[in-house]
C-alpha cells in the first residue's frame, strides 16, 4: 500500500542534518532568513533539535525526504500552490541569494559547499525505506519473530529449510529481489507439485532470498520453475520415484556472463554464488511451495537422493566450442544470442576417465564403455556427457563435429535385445536396441583445461513415463 506523500508549505522548504558539516556552517543564515520574514519551514533527518530555531519539523522517519526525492542536505525546496517549483542543493551564497531574493545573505560564509548524502538514500536505509513508504507489491502473510528467538533456527522449526541454513526472506530483500526482473509480483509462474499451488513470481522471489540468489539471478529461477512444473519433465514423477535424480539446471547464453555464472574449473561443484543458489531455489520452491518433502510424511520417496536433489545448476563453456560444436541450446533449437535454461533429471556425476587415447576414435570407445554401463547396463537409460576441453580437444584436432562424434558413438551405444528385454525374439532375430533414445543423450561443454576426464551424469527414467529434458527461453 501507498503511503501518501507529507504535503511542503507554500514558501521555501529545507532539509537538512546535524552529521552534515554544511548544514551546521549554514545554521546562521537559517535565523537570517527567518528573522527576515522569509516563509520557510526547516526539516531534520537526525536530531530534532537541530537547528537551534522554533518550529523545526522531526523528519527523523524520513518520509519528507524519502517521498521527495532528496538525494543531498541541504537542499532548499521552493513549493508555490503546493507544488514543488524548483530546488537547490548545497550551498553557495550567490546562489542562495538569487534563489530567495534576499541579498547579503550568510555574507561570512564564502565559498561552494556541497553537503552530504541525504539519509533517505543511505544504502543501509533504502530498502527498509521503500518497503515503509513505496508502492510495495508484496502480497504474502508476513511472519513475526520474536525480538530474542533466532531467525535461521525459527526457519527451520517452520519446516522451510532444505537442512542447511536460509536467508531471512524480509520485505525488504523481497522488494529488493524482485527488482531483477520485469515480471508483476501477482503473476503466476507455474502449478507446483506435488500439491498444484500456484506459485507468483512473488513467492518465487522469497524462495530466491531464502536460497542466497542475487535479484539478477531471479529470470533464471523463474525460467526453471516454468519448466519443472510441465508435463514434460514432470516434476511430480521425479519426487516420487524411488531414483536417485533431481533437477539439473545447465544455462546458456549471454545471461552466464551477466551474472557470473562459472562454466570452467570446478564448474559442478560449489564455491560460485550463481550456480549454487540458483538450483537450490528451484528445489526451495518446490519445497516449500509444492510441498515436495522428502521424510516419513513426505511425497519425496527417493531411496538414497543426490545432491541434485539439494540443487545443481552450471553454465556451459559456448566461448571455447569448437567449429562444429553447437551448444546444447543450438542443438535444441535456440539462437546463441538467447538465454535459456534446460532441465534433465540427473544425478551424479561420474568420472569417464581416459588419459592414453589420443586419437578420436579411441576415445570415442572409452567414452562409450562408461556410458553404456550408466543406470543398468544391459537396460535403456538417460545420461548427460559433460566433457571436458582436454577430451574435446582430440576432436576438434581430427576435425571432428558433433554430429559425426554424436554419430560414431550412437553406434558403440547398442544393446542385445536378448539381454536389454528378457523373452523377446521367439527364436528370430531381433534388432538391437538404443542405449539412449535419439535426443536423450545431452553434451555439454563444461571445465577446466587441465584433465583428460569428462563426466557422466545419469538421468532417471524418459518417455511418457519419466522426464524429458526441456528448454525454456529465460524472460527477464
Amino acid at each position: 500500500m501507498t503511503v501518501a506523500a507529507p504535503r511542503l508549505s507554500d514558501g521555501w522548504n529545507l532539509i537538512v542534518k546535524k552529521d552534515c558539516p554544511t548544514c551546521v556552517t549554514i545554521e546562521p543564515v537559517i535565523g537570517e532568513l527567518i528573522a527576515r520574514g522569509v516563509e520557510l519551514q526547516v526539516f531534520t533527518q537526525d536530531d530534532a533539535s537541530f537547528p537551534s530555531i522554533a518550529g523545526v519539523v522531526d523528519d527523523t522517519s524520513l518520509a519528507v525526504s524519502w517521498h521527495h526525492k532528496v538525494e543531498t542536505v541541504p537542499t532548499l525546496i521552493k513549493v508555490e500552490g503546493g507544488q514543488e517549483t524548483d530546488r537547490i542543493v548545497g550551498w553557495e551564497r550567490a546562489q542562495w541569494e538569487a534563489f530567495t531574493g534576499q541579498e547579503d545573505l550568510g555574507s561570512g560564509i564564502t565559498g561552494y559547499m556541497p553537503g552530504c548524502g541525504s539519509l533517505s538514500v543511505d544504502p543501509d536505509l533504502v530498502d527498509a525505506l521503500a518497503v515503509r513508504f513505496g508502492a510495495s507489491s508484496l502480497r504474502g502473510r508476513r511472519v513475526e519473530i520474536a525480538r530474542f528467538e533466532d531467525e535461521v533456527e525459527t526457519m527451520y522449526d517452520l519446516g522451510w529449510s532444505d537442512g542447511l541454513p536460509v536467508v531471512a526472506p524480509t520485505p525488504e530483500r523481497v522488494e529488493r529481489m524482485l527488482e531483477g526482473t520485469s515480471r508483476a509480483a501477482d503473476e503466476v509462474v507455474a502449478v507446483v507439485p506435488p500439491n498444484l499451488v500456484e506459485a507468483t513470481v512473488e513467492q518465487v522471489a522469497v524462495n530466491a532470498v531464502m536460497a542466497g540468489c542475487r535479484p539478477e539471478y531471479l529470470p533464471v529461477v523463474l525460467t526453471a520453475v516454468e519448466a519443472a512444473c510441465t508435463d514434460q519433465f514432470n516434476m511430480h514423477g521425479l519426487l516420487c520415484t524411488l531414483w536417485f535424480s533431481g533437477p539439473v539446471v545447465i544455462v546458456n547464453g549471454p545471461i552466464r556472463d551477466q551474472i557470473g555464472m562459472n562454466s570452467g574449473k570446478n564448474a559442478l561443484g560449489q564455491g560460485n554464488r550463481a550456480n549454487s543458489t540458483i538450483g537450490r531455489a528451484l528445489q526451495l520452491v518446490v519445497r516449500n511451495i509444492g510441498g515436495g518433502r522428502p521424510g516419513v510424511n513426505g511425497i519425496d520417496r527417493s531411496a538414497l537422493g543426490a545432491p541434485s536433489k539439494v540443487g545443481w545448476c552450471f553454465a556451459e563453456d559456448e566461448e571455447n566450442l569448437p567449429e562444429g560444436w553447437p551448444s546444447l541450446a543450438v542443438e535444441r533449437g535456440f539462437d546463441p544470442t538467447e538465454s535459456t535454461v534446460t532441465l534433465f533429471a540427473g544425478h551424479g556425476p561420474s568420472g569417464a576417465v581416459d588419459q592414453t587415447s589420443r586419437t578420436p576414435q579411441d576415445l570415442t570407445r572409452s567414452l562409450a564403455g562408461r556410458l553404456i554401463a550408466t543406470g543398468h547396463p544391459a537396460q535403456p537409460s538417460e545420461a548427460m556427457l559433460v566433457m571436458t576441453p582436454e577430451h574435446m580437444r582430440v576432436y576438434a584436432d581430427a576435425g571432428w563435429s558433433k554430429q559425426r562424434f554424436r554419430e560414431e558413438l550412437d553406434a558403440l551405444l547398442m544393446l542385445d535385445p536378448a539381454t536389454a528385454q528378457p523373452g523377446i525374439g521367439g527364436g528370430q532375430p531381433a534388432r538391437q536396441i538404443r542405449k539412449f533414445r535419439k535426443n536423450s543423450l545431452l553434451i555439454v561443454r563444461a571445465g577446466g583445461d587441465a584433465g583428460a576426464f569428462s563426466a557422466i551424469i545419469e538421468g532417471w527414467l524418459g518417455g511418457s513415463m519419466g522426464s524429458e529434458p526441456i528448454t525454456r527461453p529465460i524472460i527477464r
